[in-house]
């Protein structure tokens, strides 16, 4: 029965993109606009339920979710009339005088697959691009969020006509019958082992996909770096959104001679930022269920506490937690971690340090707070991950220029800004072909010799 229901909601995506409206650089606009309208209007819904769902301040919430969406929206406004355009690109000498393009084209119904810690973000950052684009999409919010996901299937309804975008909420069964259906193209965030599935359930019908996944991100603290400055902003990157966030600094990667200092300031700016007993901060999020919260709990035996440990299932609260003395085979440094708990592993030389990194899969972020270019330019070239941020945490997902993805088991493909108008179009070739010349040698029977066709290809 659910596998029918998605069949026909699929095809009600299909019929409606069928029809071209979606096509029409004046529908995108109206599209955007609308999108932003009816957000700014929900914007207390939105706010209550991220409340809800994990105790999210307003301002957080603002900041990381609805504020950083709406900015997308203007950006694609402010661009769309010049992207939507065709590209010039230059021919070759082996079609004289052709004109070549390349002529961006919707791909069609995309499906968009969002996680729980960032529920509105990650749900309509994607979803700017592909209406943008000039798709159909179905977005499947994770249920684990159910108060988010009902805001956004809302918005949804009285944003877009049925047919254009559609939220279908549901549990892992609603997502398996989904991902039955034939799409074409879907765009998923979530976790590396939920990302194989979609990948092989894509593979069935050789649907294109954008994965974005998660890992171990690694943050350096080399003992050129301004102290001070790290341990404030590795803090805030780490334990916003309760750490659930999945460009987290992971562990950190500290030098022997600045650990004792470092560790001190990290604990100041912690109560700093969340006071004595973040319990009690309004700014101080909880674990989204009682599942997540038992495998967080469980790390919190790997190492020696320095701050923090302190843990309540009934809230689901775990406080900001650092600690060290951490062996590199235990559970906290295989899994990504996923909570606000940050282990730490120092160093003497930075060789050492990218050996740790290296020997694992490639991160989706990486983070290094050094003053000095050359350890910049060594780590850079150095390792591989989706991105980095120097002396700082989180910032390089804020330009709309810069894509953001990641590599290898951190996933593939990339958006924001442009990049997602890109990810959300086929790049169509387009050679307009001159009717003069046309060179009798290319026809059969060949009368050009083989020495003169190679002699003549050498500059074509």
């Amino acid at each position: 029965m659910l596998d029918q229901q998605m069949n026909e909601l699929v095809q009600t995506q299909r019929d409606f993109y069928n029809t071209g409206a979606t096509r029409s650089l004046d529908f995108r606009m109206k599209s955007l606009r609308r999108l932003k309208t009816v957000m700014t209007e929900r914007e207390q819904d939105l706010l209550d339920a991220l409340l809800a769902d994990l105790a999210k301040s307003p301002v957080e919430s603002y900041s990381t979710e609805i504020g950083a969406c709406l900015g997308e929206i203007d950006y694609f406004i402010k661009h769309l009339r010049t992207w939507i355009k065709n590209r010039p690109v230059k021919g070759s000498l082996a079609a004289p005088l052709a004109r070549c393009h390349l002529q961006p084209e919707p791909l069609g119904v995309a499906l968009i697959s969002s996680p729980w810690n960032y529920p509105i973000y990650l749900a309509i950052m994607p979803l700017i691009g592909a209406i943008a684009a000039g798709n159909c999409a179905i977005v499947k919010p994770s249920h684990f969020a159910p108060q988010c996901s009902q805001v956004l299937a809302r918005i949804v309804r009285e944003a877009f006509e049925p047919g254009h975008v559609h939220v279908a909420e549901g549990d892992t069964d609603t997502s398996t019958a989904l991902l039955k259906q034939h799409f074409d193209y879907i765009f998923f965030t979530g976790s590396t082992s939920v990302g194989r599935i979609v990948m092989k359930a894509a593979a069935d019908h050789l649907t294109p996909v954008t994965l974005e996944l998660g890992g171990k991100s690694p943050c350096i603290i080399d003992k050129s770096a301004d102290l001070k400055l790290a341990a404030r902003r590795t803090a805030w990157g780490k334990f916003i959104n309760a750490g659930q966030t999945c460009i987290a600094p992971d562990y950190l990667l500290v030098h022997c001679d600045i650990k004792n200092v470092l560790m001190a300031q990290m604990a100041e700016n912690i109560a700093a930022f969340y006071g004595p007993d973040p319990r009690q901060s309004r700014d101080y999020g909880r674990i989204v269920s009682p599942r997540h919260f038992i495998r967080l709990e469980g790390f919190l035996k790997d190492g020696r506490i320095i701050t923090g440990g302190e843990s309540d299932l009934d809230s689901l609260y775990i406080a900001p937690t650092i600690m060290d003395q951490v062996d590199c085979s235990s559970p906290v440094m295989q899994e990504e971690i996923f909570g606000p708990i940050l282990p730490v592993i120092e160093y003497e030389d930075l060789e050492e340090v990218l050996q740790v990194i290296n020997q694992r899969p490639r991160p989706l972020a990486l983070y290094l707070f050094s003053d000095d270019p050359a350890i910049q330019d060594q780590v850079l070239n150095g390792t591989s991950s989706g991105g980095v941020s120097i002396n700082d945490t989180l910032s390089h997902i804020l330009p709309h220029q810069l894509p953001f993805g990641g590599v290898d088991d951190s996933g593939m493909g990339a958006y924001h800004g442009r990049s997602s108008f890109d990810t959300f179009s086929h790049m169509k070739s387009v050679l307009k072909a001159s009717k003069w010349p046309d060179l009798a040698f290319k026809y059969p029977p060949y009368k050009i010799s083989l020495d003169m066709l190679k002699r003549i290809m050498r500059y074509v």
